[in-house]
């Protein structure tokens, strides 16, 4: 059996979410009078396009999944040590920063 993913589409909308905030940010940041010091007018971080092909989709999918599948192993023991059958969110809590230094 395959395990369950993410899908591409999804993760792909959400890159370009956080890809357009960080654009209008930094837009709004730079200000109107702001001087850019790139070499030519198609060099500006402004004026290229960002994407993500499909085979960085798929890796950034599976990444996630085995992200969420850690997450919630750890934070199982963590409530099953404490002799509840239910994960809540101070579990999730407890597990988070070793979880992130780990990955």
């Amino acid at each position: 059996m395959e395990d369950i993913t993410f899908h591409p589409d999804l993760i792909h909308a959400i890159f370009k979410h956080v890809w357009t905030r960080r654009a209008l940010e930094r837009e709004k940041n730079e200000g109107a009078d702001a001087i850019d010091c790139e070499v030519g007018p198609a060099t500006s971080k402004k004026n290229r396009p960002t994407s993500a092909n499909a085979n960085a989709l798929k890796l950034s999918c599976e990444l996630l999944r085995n992200f969420v599948t850690e997450a919630v192993q750890r934070a199982a023991t963590i409530a099953e040590a404490e002799g509840v059958s239910k994960i809540n969110a101070t579990h999730l809590e407890r597990i988070l920063p070793q979880l992130l230094l780990d990955f």
